[in-house]
């Protein structure tokens, strides 16, 4: 999986290696589904703090095309998680949705009919 990760801000820039890890950990069964994800780490309203640090992560999966999903949260490993879990939620049910599609339906059989 490649990842990029996108920071304007000095502080998150140095949340990038746990960022990437993080990332790579979560979806560490998904890989195959997702070869390609961004992470952009930015402060809505600057220093003035508050619970405005955002996370985005867009996620280009190989049979659903892109995902997208922000969070906000006080600090961002708070929004990077809450993105990651919503990530990952998104994607299993992407996956179980094809594992449905591409299964043949059984056909009940009732006697006499």
């Amino acid at each position: 999986m490649h990842v990029l990760f996108e920071s304007r801000t000095p502080e998150a820039a140095q949340l990038r290696e746990s960022s990437i890890d993080r990332l790579h950990f979560s979806m560490r069964r998904l890989t195959w589904l997702v070869p390609r994800a961004r992470v952009l780490l930015s402060d809505v309203n600057g220093p003035r703090g508050g619970v405005d640090k955002r996370c985005q992560l867009e996620i280009r999966t190989s049979t659903a095309g892109t995902l997208v999903i922000t969070s906000v949260a006080r600090d961002w490993r708070c929004a990077l998680d809450t993105s990651l879990a919503r990530a990952t939620q998104a994607l299993l049910r992407i996956w179980r949705r094809s594992q449905r599609r591409d299964r043949p339906r059984l056909r009940h059989f009732q006697p006499g009919h």
